[in-house]
């Protein structure tokens, strides 16, 4: 069984058991966590589509960790003029693992 929901403006595919990384979300560690927009459920070859969330399904979560992400150089440079600018990012992520769907 697996679904694909909504978290923090992102799409993705769970099923129960997954850990993933999304954008930092509210609630502190071992916090419970309920998304309710779910697009899809596939429930063993029997597929509920929503318009635009399937109705009742909901998705349970637990946050797991709180951190931040790879670093990401962003490196400018317009030749012969001498300009050159490099800047770091690292986004904050929390990684969350899925417990149940409720379809």
């Amino acid at each position: 069984m697996y679904a694909i929901v909504e978290i923090a403006g992102q799409q993705f595919k769970v099923e129960k058991g997954l850990a993933i990384f999304t954008h930092r979300l509210e609630g502190d560690v071992n916090a419970a966590l309920v998304f309710d927009k779910v697009l899809l459920v596939d429930n063993g070859g029997t597929v509920q589509v929503g318009l635009p969330t399937v109705a009742g399904a909901s998705v349970k979560a637990t946050v797991l960790e709180h951190l931040k992400g790879e670093k990401v150089i962003v490196f400018k440079k317009k030749r012969r003029k001498g300009y050159r600018v490099k800047n770091g990012h690292r986004q904050y992520l929390t990684k969350i693992s899925i417990d149940e769907i409720v379809a």
